[in-house]
């Protein structure tokens, strides 16, 4: 708070009376003149010489009076003088002076002010805009200077309605500050004297209030009754009231930085609440008659224009959507929310309501929604596809249904800033159609999941429908209680053969029957001995030596064409050569599994049987046979023995010296009868 100033003496006129005085006194000669037709120079007062004009004695007493308020002695406390204007405290630039009350203008001159010489007007608005520079600059002075005090700077950048008031009542001292409200009371101009300052749009504020010819364009050309100082003082103690200024006040050309960028809240959105970017405007249009570019977005401009009363209002409201002139967007549940930028730099506040739908409507939509998967994929994809808006639901907008509502003075339905708002809010629908979903009252996370909840029940439901019906359980007391079982029934008695299998008849490209009859006689031999002994003769068996079983089974003798078949997929199945499985057959019928062994395993005999051996063929007449490991082999090489772990020998037969044994004869305990199978005593 500044410090209280001196009083003021009984017998000092107040600066503000002298040039009132003056003022006064000047209009008063005027009149005088010009109902007398005399000159405007004549003494007509007694106050002032014939050469002295109205605008001279004015301009003298404003000096002399800024003179005595910027006497360092008389003077209020240092900082008086830098207290901020009232009327630029808030930011805005000076701007047009409201026309003073009635009752102070009642001696105004009701005659035109002779022409020649300088109207008081012109030496008042010099005078004022010569005192706030003064102002101003003394301002800047106490704050390079570090005067002013941070409880001073605080009270500087707090609202101006509350600086005005508080300088009002506790600053009264101050001698400059007298001088600048005596002008603003005294000398206000009409409005259209008002320097003409640019607009937010970039155009003068005069050529847009002259310009403007529809019912928004709201002047002030009609004078207040009510008093100045009853005015200012409304406006300080409630300036969140003043929503939409009138043209020719200060504070209706704002700096640039006083108007923020947005009145948008995007740091507000949710759910159900979303505010999108004021859209850029159109460099190119497509086509004249449509707006948007979707089969959705063009119902809402046939909902729009089909409702619409004056096509006047929506051309200029579309010429505001494609010159970007509406801010950022918002969207809650049946309203859709925005500035719009018109004639004036204050921005309309425009809303369009639309009716929400019911939980019953909302139903139908989701059903409808759920029942084709093609649905959620068009709304997840960001379409909307006209089946689903088909659906027995009012999705989109119809005439008449969009209620607009605006700040402008317009009464037009609607009025070329909500038509603009419309516009945008097409543009917007183009892109994302769940902002109309969310214009009848629900979000996109909502339908989203409700969606999903339908679907699943919708294919659980399907897949009980095809579910066979369950069978029928047992409780786990019935399952788990102990009871007594009845004795199995006696055996029956074992077959006396395996019998023969049926016969399988031959089909061009189908398996051979012959081998399918072998397996089939196999598979009852191996029943059969297992039903009787209890155990499996095979089960033992490698995969090499099943395949040599299986090849030595087949009846017959010799390498027919079906049996190089059957030798040449047995023999690849077990990674040998047919040739190796010959052989191998050869082996097992001589003498079975051990007939196989002998011929692919050699081993080392313990003495005994094996060197008794030789002693009986030479006993016979026959050549001593040369050892090794189990095997006797004839001094010619085409005859050989072996000895297998059976106790039995073996005999093989070769060619002279190719080493290309094949089992031959029957295996005997006794070597010179294992030997009668290969020829007569004498070719041995």
């Amino acid at each position: 708070m500044p410090d209280a100033e001196p009083s003021r003496p009984a017998a000092v006129p107040r600066p503000a009376d002298v040039a009132r005085r003056a003022l006064r006194a000047a209009r008063e000669r005027d009149t005088r003149v010009a109902t007398a037709g005399e000159e405007p120079g004549s003494r007509s007062d007694g106050m002032t010489s014939p050469s002295a004009r109205p605008g001279d004695v004015a301009r003298q007493a404003l000096r002399r009076a800024a003179t005595r308020g910027s006497d360092p002695h008389p003077g209020p406390s240092p900082g008086a003088d830098t207290v901020p204007d009232p009327e630029t405290d808030s930011g805005a630039e000076p701007g047009p002076i409201r026309p003073p009350a009635r009752a102070e203008t009642a001696d105004a001159p009701s005659a035109d002010v002779p022409a020649t010489g300088t109207r008081p007007g012109d030496i008042a608005r010099e005078a004022l805009r010569a005192a706030r520079t003064e102002a101003r600059q003394a301002r800047t002075a106490a704050e390079i200077k570090g005067v002013e005090s941070a409880h001073r700077s605080a009270d500087r950048a707090s609202a101006g309605s509350r600086a005005r008031r508080d300088r009002r009542d506790h600053d009264r001292g101050g001698r400059v500050r007298d001088v600048r409200e005596v002008l603003a009371e005294a000398f206000e101009l009409p409005g259209s004297e008002a320097p003409r300052e640019a607009t937010a749009t970039g155009r003068p504020a005069h050529i847009d209030a002259k310009t403007d010819t529809e019912p928004d364009a709201k002047t002030d050309a009609e004078p207040d009754t009510e008093p100045d100082a009853e005015k200012r003082h409304r406006r300080s103690a409630h300036p969140a009231h003043q929503t939409q200024p009138r043209l020719g006040e200060p504070s209706m050309l704002p700096s640039a930085a006083a108007l923020p960028r947005s009145m948008a809240s995007p740091r507000r959105d949710g759910e159900l609440r979303r505010t999108f970017e004021a859209l850029p405007a159109r460099t190119s249009h497509a086509d004249a008659h449509t707006f948007a570019e979707t089969w959705w977005g063009n119902a809402w401009v046939s909902a729009l224009e089909e409702g619409a009363l004056d096509a006047a209002r929506l051309a200029r409201g579309r010429a505001y959507a494609d010159q970007g002139h509406v801010d950022a967007i918002t969207v809650t549940p049946g309203l859709v929310l925005a500035y719009v930028h018109g004639s004036r730099p204050r921005p309309y506040r425009v809303q369009v309501r639309l009716r929400t739908l019911d939980d019953g409507d909302w139903d139908r939509f989701l059903d409808a929604a759920a029942e084709r998967p093609g649905h959620i994929a068009a709304l997840l994809d960001k379409e909307m596809p006209k089946s689903l808006a088909d659906c027995g639901v009012d999705l989109l907008p119809g005439p008449g249904d969009l209620a607009p509502q605006c700040s402008c003075p317009d009464h037009g339905h609607p009025c070329k800033h909500a038509a603009a708002l419309c516009y945008q809010t097409a543009r917007l629908l183009d892109e994302d159609p769940f902002v109309l979903l969310l214009l009848r009252g629900r979000g996109e996370r909502e339908l989203l999941d409700a969606l999903s909840r339908r679907n699943a029940t919708r294919a659980a439901r399907a897949a009980q429908e095809h579910q066979s019906a369950p069978l029928p359980g047992v409780r786990a007391r019935d399952a788990l209680a102990r009871r007594v079982l009845p004795p199995l029934p006696a055996p029956l008695p074992a077959p006396a053969h395996p019998e023969q299998p049926p016969t399988y008849p031959g089909a061009p490209g189908g398996p051979d029957p012959f081998a399918l009859d072998q397996l089939a006689t196999d598979a009852a031999a191996r029943a059969h001995a297992l039903l009787t002994t209890g155990r499996d003769p095979v089960a033992e068996l490698t995969l090499w030596q099943d395949a040599v079983r299986l090849a030595a089974a087949r009846p017959g003798s010799g390498l027919t064409a079906a049996t190089r078949a059957l030798y040449s997929s047995l023999a690849s199945a077990a990674g040998r050569t047919p040739a190796d499985l010959a052989r191998a057959v050869a082996a097992w019928r001589q003498g079975g599994l051990e007939g196989l062994t002998v011929l692919e395993e050699p081993w080392d005999p313990p003495a005994g049987r094996f060197d008794r051996a030789r002693p009986l063929l030479l006993a016979a007449d026959l050549p001593a046979f040369r050892p090794w490991r189990n095997h006797l082999t004839h001094p010619r090489g085409h005859a050989q023995l072996r000895l297998g772990h059976d106790g039995l020998w073996y005999a093989y037969e070769s060619e002279p010296g190719h080493e290309d044994w094949w089992p031959r004869g029957t295996p005997d305990l006794d070597p010179v009868g294992a030997l009668t199978g290969l020829g007569a005593p004498g070719e041995l």
